[in-house]
Parts: structure tokens; C-alpha cells; sequence
């Protein structure tokens, strides 16, 4: 294995740990529950939700960082603080992004996966492509953070 390809390997596990940490952990349950909603549905606040979306990225962006800074001295990945900027910036941005649900669903309904997005209620499809997204964004992330 070369040296890069563990850099990545170890970049990756520990943005995916931090993910799960600032997702399912961190995040509070009024950013859970309010995050995703849009004044075209009944009683919601689109201010409120993008409040409650960008409240829960940038703790969700902090445990990343925190964990990749702690993972990156403890393993000596020696990561540029350039890198792992754009990492968490990309990181950042596609989350809030995807955690809106608006965009998220669209795109599902783009790719034919409209049916499987509204499968099994709350935490069922529209979760699982929710975190699929997280992970193929976090992979890329973990290409640019190890990147020369």
C-alpha cells in the first residue's frame, strides 16, 4: 500500500467517525426534527430550518475537524491545513445542502429513486440516500484533505 492510499484509508475513517458523531451525537433534536423545513409545508419556517440546518453543520463541521486535526497528529498523517480547509469547506457545503431534504429529494426524483426515497417513512429511504450522499461526499473529501 502506498503512503497516500493509508493517508487516505486513515483520513477517510476519521471523517466517517466524526460524521456519524456529528449526525447522530451532536446534532441537537430541534436541529433534527426543524433542519428540513420549508414554509411551503403547513406550519414550518423555511428561516427556521436554515437556521437549524446551519446551527447542526457547523458542529457537524467542527467534530470533523476536530477529529481529523486529533486522528491526523496521533497517526502523523502530516495533512495540509490548506487540504483539510477545502476538505471541510466541500464537506460542509454539500451537507447543509443535502440535509435541507428539498434538494436531496429532487435529486432522488432526477435518478428514479423518487419511490425509494419515500420508503418507510422518516428513517428509511430518503435516511439511507441521505447518508449514502455523506459518505460519496466524504470520500471525495478524504482524496482532497490527503492530496499533495
Amino acid at each position: 500500500m502506498t503512503d497516500r492510499a493509508a493517508r487516505f484509508a486513515a483520513a477517510y475513517a476519521l471523517l466517517r467517525v466524526a460524521a456519524d458523531l456529528g449526525d447522530h451525537w451532536i446534532q441537537s433534536d430541534h436541529q433534527a426534527v426543524t433542519k428540513g423545513q420549508h414554509d411551503e409545508n403547513e406550519g414550518q419556517s423555511s428561516r427556521a430550518g436554515r437556521l437549524a440546518c446551519t446551527a447542526h453543520v457547523a458542529t457537524y463541521t467542527a467534530t470533523q475537524a476536530l477529529v481529523l486535526a486529533a486522528g491526523s497528529r496521533a497517526l502523523g498523517l502530516g495533512l495540509k491545513p490548506s487540504r483539510v480547509i477545502a476538505a471541510l469547506a466541500l464537506s460542509a457545503g454539500t451537507h447543509w445542502w443535502a440535509d435541507r431534504r428539498i434538494h436531496l429529494k429532487a435529486l432522488a426524483e432526477a435518478t428514479g429513486k423518487g419511490n425509494f426515497y419515500t420508503l418507510g417513512g422518516p428513517l428509511g429511504g430518503n435516511y439511507a440516500l441521505d447518508q449514502a450522499f455523506h459518505h460519496f461526499v466524504e470520500t471525495i473529501a478524504a482524496a482532497v484533505a490527503t492530496s499533495k
